[in-house]
């Protein structure tokens, strides 16, 4: 059997093929993000199979909710395994539909309430968002977490979220808020050493502490390591401030004497 020779696409068939607009794929090229292959003499750009597979990889990251500067980095970073990336894309894709299979189950047993078939405890009505939680941070971060603390470390982060009630649940989210608005306060104020930057990494603690089964400081100092050494924290911090999360790691080294 012949084989067949690998095909081009221009900006449009690609947008058909891919489901996005051709201005989308000008703005990625734009970006350094997804280059053509090449430039047809009409001026048409072409788009060849290293070009389809990497856009694809792009639609992966976009629907994990990664932003385009942190994905660049992601695929452009040395060393990259291609494989692993596919299976990390997978496990999270399955929390994610284990997500949306619980907050169905949720909306199923609150409509068979009201209609007066079933009741639920206090502890049920939030069991579904706690899971959510517990999913989503495992897809965005799970693998990452494991591999530096170990399964044991993990699994009991998990399980601490799981027991939390209402209220508590309620403060934690409010406290992650208040960090990073601390630390947004401290940044602007330039100084990681400063008052400001100490305040914030202690609630930083305070913070971890309520997700942690253990804190140690060695724990700490390395997790706002990753904060800058993984594009993905990276781009969650500084959304808020460019250069927010290199503050923060400095900040909370400092106050660590680490």
């Amino acid at each position: 059997m012949r084989k067949e020779a690998p095909k081009e696409h221009t900006v449009f068939s690609l947008s058909r093929l891919a489901g996005v607009s051709p201005r989308t794929l000008r703005h990625y090229d734009a970006l350094g993000l997804l280059r053509p292959a090449g430039t047809r003499p009409s001026g048409y750009r072409v788009y060849g199979p290293a070009e389809v597979q990497r856009l694809q990889r792009i639609l992966l990251f976009r629907e994990l909710g990664l932003p385009l500067d942190a994905i660049r980095r992601l695929l452009d970073e040395p060393g990259r395994d291609a494989l692993a990336e596919l299976r990390e894309h997978r496990a999270a894709l399955l929390l994610r539909k284990e997500r949306i299979d619980a907050l169905v189950d949720l909306v199923d047993r609150t409509i068979a309430e009201k209609e007066g078939r079933t009741t639920m405890t206090d502890k049920e009505r939030f069991e579904a968002f706690k899971k959510g939680l517990v999913a989503e941070n495992e897809a965005k971060h799970g693998a990452e977490a494991r591999a530096a603390y170990g399964d044991e470390a993990v699994d009991a982060s998990n399980a601490k979220v799981l027991a939390m009630d209402e209220k508590e649940l309620r403060r934690s989210q409010d406290l992650g808020e208040e960090v990073v608005r601390r630390f947004v306060e401290a940044f602007d104020s330039g100084d990681p050493t400063g008052p400001l930057a100490r305040e914030a990494a202690a609630l930083h603690r305070e913070w971890l502490k309520v997700y942690w089964a253990r804190y140690t400081p060695e724990a700490h100092a390395g997790l706002v390591r990753m904060y800058v050494d993984d594009p993905r924290f990276t781009a969650f911090y500084d959304r808020h401030r460019p250069g927010l999360a290199v503050f923060l790691r400095d900040a909370v080294l400092s106050w660590l004497g680490a």
